[in-house]
């Protein structure tokens, strides 16, 4: 019996019993047969006592019963017999059940209904005083008015006593229904040992508790009472049993499972729940799965693939440094496949932290135990005894030897399936020599006199991030990122003999072949290839780890073979596929911000990098996004900005190993250096770069855009010298297409724009032919640069015209207030207002600036004006003080 309506008073009663307690004020003496039926919560209860106390008051002789829905057939039979022989009032309240509809015929029905959504609000303001959010409090409670009361004035805990009282089966029940299985008919029959045909007894209980909603679902604040005021053991059971029936079945247990989380289980059954649940969340919801897989690992799971499966939903999530840990954990192991994993998983993550070359060292570790596995399984399954030890003449991979292998055991160095055979065995002058057929590293072998077992699997599944089918060419791309071959081999493509040949270890392997391509001939080539891959990929990725997604390395290529629209084109098709997961949506947001900046759309690049600005970003993210910032600062000749920039870009490329993927924002840090006068700070590094490309044999798709970027910090720094083997450089590849022939041009009328003597026409073809292909920032500022040298007033005119012309395309907007957001400094003013500002500094009259640009002394007066407004300055003065320091250097390139 509940008491809701009872402590509050007649005006919390249930509308429908106010209104027939309005209607008995005036004739208490009127005889009355009421049966009164709702579940509990209704206030059945509050009515009956306040008939009662009516009644007594009065002297008035009434029979008044509630829950009559619990009385034994005899009492029943008492019950009719009583209400046929009296003829005073008899009001029977019963919860609805089949057992009372007897009752009905006692006398006239009153249905206490759920209250509407005004009711409940009125009821939420009466019990509280305060106005509540009727509509949300009414989708919680269905409009039950015990649950309303409970949950305005948080008393759900009241429910604990109430539900530990339930009969078993309906407890049993609701406990169910709070894991998301009043549906299954078969697991319900299971759970309460009853037969489809005796289920609806328990169902009827059920709803009589006031707990479900009209389609038999535990409304939402009933489910938060069970799942937290439920008896804890009677929960824990309930919810064992049903995954174990689950499981049973092969059926899916996820939601079972996460019900689980919090019940404190544990032992084998729960632990395999846990893992079967974490993989079925892995594709849709990487951080649930990781909670999962953990949650796994505390009740029992140790092995291989539950951890794998631990560290693939972390890092999917962005948790790297988990999988990190839990990767570097498994290379300690006996089990070869599970170390094998243990690299994958440690080289993926270490590809995010920038340490390329670590990454291609543990791929290759892990090819090696791949060759090793499939080889000994073979020579194993043909000996004579087949009895699983290392055949004489098989060399463990993992054992400390230190002697080559035979020469005529087969290696992972000449396997014809090997993707990273075609690699030559290179030394990189900072890293130790990589070589496949080379023994494992000892640190990963323990146990070096182990027998390894045959068959790489776990429960006839692979558990391995990557595997024997994409291993080795991630790990291809991963020493030709770092400068590790010249050898132009193509990267083979079959697949290897019993790896099936699914889409994701084909994209691996066209993205290796592209990589491959890029560094031999012009290696515009590899653009196909690449973008092929990312095609390939973008319905087959299936929530695996990757070090570096195809959709990033074809943009990469693209921007730098100035393939703008492609790039951009390859990284939102893979934005929208998810490629990569959360892991990888940062690196193509940050590429897309990269290529809107490249092409002078600074807007665009403003949003993509405020779209991940404020996350936590790993070594590669942030060096890519410290340099954007550093890069629209220097494209707005934002100098304040530039300055404050430069620092967190400079951290951020000290945490990055210098690689062939990561020369674009080396490039700008160089211009950016040479702008801050700490051009001296990277030299280092890029004389490393050069040393990287100079083992590639200098390939021009990745080597021109540096000498482009050295180029113009060799401008900054007034280097003559440097500037002109920059232009040389970019000369010698001029024939390899016509973005480098392009820049190679512009390179030259930059140097004849610094010297002064320079044809006009020739900047304007340069320029325009930049503007075709995209770079619309870097077209207009040759051409802006020119007209502000020149004597020639037509010239002048010509080349300011085209300037405005080609910066018109970057969407900037003039205002002349300042907005939220908006750029600040130079970055604020339009290119006249640019050109006004530089001559009226250089000391120019109103009106001598007019002439020079052909307008009146009024209009320069006018455009100062907008630009004082524009910089916030309070007087000329300051407005001067601060365009002096804003142009104080040369504009930055």
């Amino acid at each position: 019996m509940n008491a809701l309506l009872a402590k509050t008073g007649n005006d919390a009663v249930h509308p429908a019993a106010r209104r027939l307690l309005e209607q008995l004020a005036d004739t208490p003496a009127a005889p009355v047969r009421l049966v009164v039926v709702a579940p509990g919560g209704y206030g059945k209860t509050a009515l009956l006592g306040a008939l009662d106390r009516s009644y007594r008051e009065a002297g008035i002789e009434a029979t008044v019963v509630d829950d009559a829905d619990q009385l034994d057939d005899d009492d029943l039979t008492r019950l009719t017999r009583l209400a046929a022989a009296k003829e005073g009032p008899l009001v029977v309240a019963h919860r609805p059940n089949p057992r009372a509809q007897a009752l009905r015929a006692l006398g006239e029905t009153l249905l206490l209904p759920p209250l509407t959504v005004d009711e409940v609000g009125k009821l939420a303001k009466q019990l509280t005083g305060r106005t509540a959010d009727a509509s949300a409090l009414h989708a919680s409670t269905g409009g039950v008015p015990r649950l309303v009361e409970r949950v305005v004035t948080a008393h759900l805990a009241d429910f604990r006593a109430e539900l530990a009282a339930l009969d078993d089966d309906v407890l049993r029940y609701l406990i169910a229904a709070e894991a998301g299985a009043a549906r299954n008919l078969d697991l319900l029959c299971s759970l309460l040992e009853r037969t489809p045909d005796e289920l609806p007894e328990v169902v009827d209980g059920a709803r009589a508790t006031g707990l479900l909603d009209a389609e038999d679902i535990l409304l939402p604040a009933a489910a938060e009472a069970v799942r937290a005021y439920g008896p804890p053991a009677r929960r824990l059971a309930v919810l064992q049993q049903l995954v174990e029936a689950q499981l049973t079945r092969g059926l899916p247990v996820l939601d079972l499972a996460t019900s689980l989380l919090d019940a404190g289980s544990s032992g084998a059954s729960a632990a395999t729940a846990f893992a079967t649940a974490a993989g079925e969340a892995l594709p849709t919801d990487p951080k649930h799965a990781a909670r999962l897989f953990e949650a796994a690992a505390e009740a029992g799971a140790r092995d291989a693939a539950t951890t794998t499966g631990w560290a693939r939903a972390a890092a999917l999530s962005g948790d790297l440094d988990t999988a990190l840990r839990l990767g570097d954990g498994m290379l300690s192991g006996e089990d070869p496949e599970a170390r094998a994993a243990g690299a994958e998983i440690a080289a993926t993550v270490l590809a995010h932290r920038g340490e390329l070359a670590r990454t291609a060292e543990l791929y290759r570790w892990a090819a090696a135990t791949d060759n090793w596995s499939r080889q000994h399984a073979a020579t194993t399954s043909s000996s004579a005894g087949g009895n699983g030890s290392i055949p004489a003449g098989t060399e463990n991979p993992n054992a400390a030897a230190t002697s080559r292998q035979d020469a005529n055991h087969p290696t992972a160095a000449n396997s014809t399936h090997s993707q990273a055979s075609a690699l030559p065995r290179r030394t990189n002058a900072a890293e130790a020599p990589l070589d496949l057929a080379s023994p494992a590293p000892t640190a990963y072998a323990p146990n070096a006199n182990a027998s390894f077992p045959t068959s790489p699997q776990q429960n006839g599944e692979s558990y391995r991030w990557v595997g024997p089918g994409a291993v080795d060419a991630f790990a291809t791309i991963a020493l030709v990122g770092t400068g590790q071959t010249t050898d132009g081999q193509a990267v083979a493509t079959v697949p290897m003999p019993g790896v099936a040949p699914t889409l994701f270890t084909g994209a691996a392997a066209r993205t290796a072949s592209g990589i491959v391509e890029s560094v031999f001939g012009c290696g515009t080539e590899a653009l196909p290839t690449l973008v092929g891959a990312a095609a390939m990929l973008e319905p087959a990725v299936g929530g695996a780890p990757l070090p570096d997604s195809p959709a990033a390395l074809a943009a990469l290529a693209g921007l730098h073979a100035g393939e703008l629209a492609l790039a951009e084109s390859v990284l939102e098709r893979a934005l929208a596929s998810s490629v990569g997961g959360d892991l990888l949506a940062t690196r193509h947001r940050l590429l897309l911000g990269w290529v809107a900046m490249t092409g002078g759309h600074l807007a665009a690049a403003t949003e993509h990098r405020d779209a991940v600005a404020g996350t936590k970003l790993e070594a590669r993210d942030e060096l890519f996004f410290a340099t954007l910032e550093l890069g629209l600062a220097r494209r707005a000749s934002d100098l304040v900005g530039l300055q404050q920039s430069w620092e967190r870009a400079y951290q951020a490329s000290m945490r990055q190993q210098v690689d062939l993927f990561t020369l674009l924002p080396l490039g700008e840090l160089a211009i950016a250096a040479a702008r801050t006068g700490a051009h001296a700070k990277l030299s280092r590094r890029l004389e490393r770069a050069h040393a990287m490309l100079d083992r590639l044999d200098n390939p021009p798709l990745w080597t021109v855009s540096l000498c482009w970027h050295e180029l113009h910090a060799a401008i900054t720094t007034e280097d003559r010298a440097t500037a002109e083997r920059q232009l040389a450089a970019l000369n010698r590849f001029a024939d390899c297409g016509r973005y480098p022939a392009a820049l190679a041009r512009a390179a030259g009328c930059w140097l004849a724009v610094l010297s002064g003597t320079f044809d006009p026409g020739e900047i304007s073809a340069a320029a325009a032919e930049l503007h075709e292909l995209d770079l619309c920032w870097d077209a207009a500022r040759l051409a802006g640069q020119a007209a502000i040298r020149t004597s020639d007033r037509k010239a002048m005119v010509q080349l300011l015209e085209a300037a405005r012309q080609f910066q018109g395309t970057t969407g900037r907007l003039e205002s002349s207030t300042p907005t939220p957001g908006a750029a600040t400094g130079l970055s604020a003013l339009s290119e006249r207002e640019l050109e006004v500002a530089r001559l009226v500094v250089d000391g120019l009259t109103y009106k001598q600036a007019g002439s020079k640009l052909f307008i009146s002394g009024k209009t320069v007066e006018h455009h100062m004006a907008r630009i004082r407004g524009k910089l916030g300055a309070a007087d000329r003065r300051e407005l001067l003080a601060t365009l002096r320091e804003l142009l104080a250097k040369p504009t930055v390139h």
